[in-house]
């Protein structure tokens, strides 16, 4: 817990009853783009400076806090007020974006504030799990305030830029009255009420992401065991994963309808292709460890009578 966080704690006696200071909340007309809002920016790493750079750019008043002043000076140069504590820094604005390293963290941030959160948002882009987002979502919500929970997809240089986009979920009114305001940093997705949802999104897509550069692994060591480079293989390797990805829609409608009769490319089909490529990467020297387990459910699929499926049907082995 940073120094000084509890100094404003006692503010709850100012707050009003929680039903009030959110009523009044809810009350207000949505944030409209371009409108000039107060906003509070907790965490100054390099994605929360790229987070309050942004709201200042959109002529926003911000307010910035971190448990190491020095990283605010530049925000402080652009316009930007530096909160000398956490509790003066909620103070400051209707919306407070925290951004730190983890829930915990943002739970020793925001529970010496007390009732000083009453009537405000809280959105949270700190990454993190479904079951702590949920309980911060229950904490901010006794405090007084509106919780809405997110999940970047953007590198600090790509806040901002058509290519980013940020995943939300929790108070839906509360996403809904700023959602024009934080549209800038990029294109905003509400997955539902439920402050999990957001962190589940997230889950899905870093594994799908993990997967890739696994495979991606696999490929470098294959081809470094036969002099080939790997800029050479990458540039191949894109190409076919570019034309791959166009199947995936197909697994998903698969999924999502529970029917996997194909007549195409089914488990077993691709069981045997994924043996033969183990044993030739056994042969070539390199390890076996990132693709074994796919072949592995591919096993359990045919065991179970499967093979004839589709090859999206190895999701129902991860259930």
């Amino acid at each position: 817990m940073s120094t000084g966080t509890n100094e404003n704690a006692g503010t709850n006696e100012n707050a009003g009853t929680k039903t009030d200071a959110r009523t009044k909340a809810d009350a207000g007309t949505n944030q409209k783009a371009g409108a000039p809002a107060t906003v509070t920016v907790i965490g100054l790493g390099n994605l929360g400076q790229a987070l309050a750079r942004t709201f200042l750019e959109q002529g926003h008043k911000v307010t910035v806090w971190n448990r190491s002043p020095g990283k605010a000076d530049e925000l402080v140069a652009r316009g930007a007020t530096a909160a000398p504590t956490p509790a003066a820094a909620v103070a400051a604005s209707d919306l407070v974006v925290v951004c730190v390293l983890d829930y915990t963290t943002v739970r020793d941030l925001l529970t010496p504030v007390g009732g000083a959160l009453a009537g405000r948002t809280v959105v949270n882009l700190t990454s993190g799990t479904p079951g702590p987002a949920r309980d911060l979502a229950a904490q901010v919500t006794e405090q007084g305030a509106a919780y809405v929970d997110g999940a970047v997809y953007a590198v600090p240089q790509t806040i901002g830029t058509p290519e980013a986009f940020v995943l939300y979920s929790g108070d839906a009114d509360a996403f809904a009255r700023y959602e024009a305001l934080l549209a800038p940093l990029g294109a905003p997705v509400f997955t539902g009420a439920d402050a999990g949802l957001a962190p589940v999104h997230d889950v899905a897509l870093l594994s799908g992401m993990y997967g890739m550069f696994a495979g991606f692994f696999q490929t470098m060591a294959v081809a470094r065991s036969a002099g080939i480079a790997a800029g050479e293989v990458t540039g191949l390797l894109v190409r076919w994963l570019t034309e791959a990805l166009g199947a995936l829609p197909g697994f998903a409608a698969e999924i999502d309808a529970g029917d996997y009769r194909t007549d195409t490319s089914n488990i077993d089909i691709n069981a045997v292709g994924l043996a033969n490529i183990l044993t030739a990467t056994r042969e070539l020297g390199v390890g076996t460890a990132l693709l074994q387990p796919l072949h592995e459910v591919f096993q359990r699929q045919l065991a179970e009578g499967h093979g004839g499926e589709s090859m999206a049907r190895a999701v129902e082995s991860l259930r």
